[in-house]
């Protein structure tokens, strides 16, 4: 068994979802931390998550460190783990 990988907690998963959500819901992800939030909570490495998704290692690295652009069918193989696709959102207003 992995070592870094502890017994499955699915109170705690479920946890972690809901709390990605909510974030997600309030608009306080970016691409890359959402990109990042996604994969950890999925317990995957870098390299993982990349082969899972069916995108390239280094591509994922430059979106987590937010280094690089990604297009839409990339983005949507991302989010597709977590139900989400890519659309167009209303703007928040800036707060002063």
């Amino acid at each position: 068994m992995d070592k870094r990988l502890k017994p499955s907690d699915k109170e705690f998963e479920r946890k972690l979802v809901d709390e990605f959500f909510q974030k997600f819901g309030e608009g306080q992800f970016g691409i890359p931390s959402a990109t990042k939030a996604m994969r950890r909570i999925s317990r995957l490495t870098q390299p993982e998550f990349a082969k899972h998704r069916g995108i390239s290692l280094a591509t994922l690295r430059k979106i987590e460190t937010g280094s690089g652009s990604a297009n839409v069918e990339t983005l949507n193989k991302i989010g597709d783990i977590f139900g989400l696709e890519i659309g167009f959102l209303k703007k928040a207003k800036k707060k002063f």
